[in-house]
């Protein structure tokens, strides 16, 4: 489809173009679909916008022209999301244009809590659920990590990716979430599900995990991976305690760049 990254600038690709495809998208599901009132709401609001303030205007726009039936939303937007991702890489490069999908079920389907999460679940086959998932989280902890335990022995890579990514302390491009040391118990079920994934994709986020315990207090991390150390580790499992313990290795003031995918 399109690339996130692509272009000089990650705001610019939220603009009337993205609207347009969108309006076409839902009006083939939706013939009286009020398309070009749709985009004419989004794009008079973009400028002097940052990149997630865009995608917020987006997501209102589903809402003013979808209506506040979110049931029905869920259903129509199920419709629209297009194949399921063929690797284990290029949600950005090949699904971008799905963000709005995303933050309109992160903010407006809260109400809704097993059919969000049934979106969730479809749109991180195409896309990526991992901001999404995290109001519901802080909302329903013990019931949404529960899911999470379930997701993390899924056949799909990108749905076990996410049982893992979704729960990170410091996830880039959102707010910062303990919810992982709060379910404490039920959240190394699914880290330790997934220390043998066949998959780099998933293992670099079971990492990323460790990384950002590592940083948020050490001995967090070091409780995950002495229970590990218990057994041999295997060689996946090796990678991603290398992985995890990175922050350990490189200079404090140093950036860890793990958003692009």
């Amino acid at each position: 489809m399109v690339d996130l990254f692509a272009g000089a600038s990650l705001t610019d690709f939220f603009n009337r173009d993205l609207a347009r495809l969108w309006a076409d998208k839902i009006k083939t599901e939706q013939p009286d679909f009020a398309s070009g009132e749709f985009v004419a709401f989004v794009t008079k609001q973009l400028a002097g916008k940052t990149m997630t303030e865009r995608q917020w205007i987006f997501a209102e726009g589903l809402v003013v022209y979808l209506g506040d039936n979110h049931l029905a939303n869920l259903a129509l937007l199920g419709k629209v999301l297009g194949p399921e991702l063929a690797t284990e890489v290029g949600m950005f490069r090949d699904s971008s244009w799905l963000f709005p999908a995303a933050r309109y079920v992160e903010k407006y389907g809260l109400s809704h809590r097993k059919a969000s999460l049934a979106f969730i679940r479809e749109l991180t086959k195409r896309f990526t659920g991992e901001w999404a998932i995290r109001p519901y989280l802080a909302a329903s902890p013990k019931i949404v990590i529960k899911e999470l335990v379930r997701w993390s022995r899924d056949e799909n890579v990108h749905i076990r990716r996410l049982a893992s990514e979704g729960m990170r302390i410091s996830l880039p491009w959102a707010k910062k979430s303990l919810v992982c040391l709060d379910e404490w118990e039920t959240y190394k079920i699914i880290l330790t599900n997934l220390k043998n994934d066949p998959s780099r994709f998933v293992q670099r986020s079971v990492g990323n995990n460790l990384n950002d315990l590592y940083r948020h207090d050490a001995k967090y991390a070091k409780e995950i991976i002495e229970e590990w150390q218990q057994t041999e580790l295997s060689p996946a499992t090796a990678w991603i305690v290398k992985h995890g313990q990175r922050s350990l290795r490189q200079p404090k003031n140093q950036k860890d760049d793990t958003i692009k995918k």
